[in-house]
């Protein structure tokens, strides 16, 4: 079984930046993919940033240039830095782990960007 703990979230004004942790707990294996997901009101939880556990990663069109998603392998952590953030950006942000036979999520941040 595998914990993911997030950290990070919080208010921001437009143009701001936030920083989000996830740190892994449990029996992990080396090979995985981590992820950042959210889900805004009324709306279903779609892909935000991938990094795989040899640091391949992918992006959201909607956060390409924006944000940057990088892990710590010998601390089980990923990171999500935002910036130039956007009201549209408000939503829970759920951290997520795939690997043999593990598929976890987070308990979710709330990101805020508002004036």
């Amino acid at each position: 079984q595998v914990r993911l703990v997030e950290s990070g979230g919080g208010l921001v004004q437009p143009g701001g930046s936030l920083r989000l942790s996830c740190a892994a707990s449990g029996s992990i294996f080396s090979i995985n993919t981590m992820g950042w997901y959210r889900q805004a009101p009324g709306k279903q939880r779609e892909l935000v940033a991938l990094i795989t556990g040899g640091s391949i990663t992918n992006y959201a069109d909607s956060v390409k240039g924006r944000f940057t998603i990088s892990r710590d392998n010998a601390k089980n952590t990923v990171y999500l830095q935002m910036s130039s953030l956007k009201p549209e950006d408000t939503a829970v942000y759920y951290c997520n782990i795939k690997s043999i036979g593990i598929n976890s999520w987070g308990q979710g941040t709330q990101v805020t960007v508002s004036s």
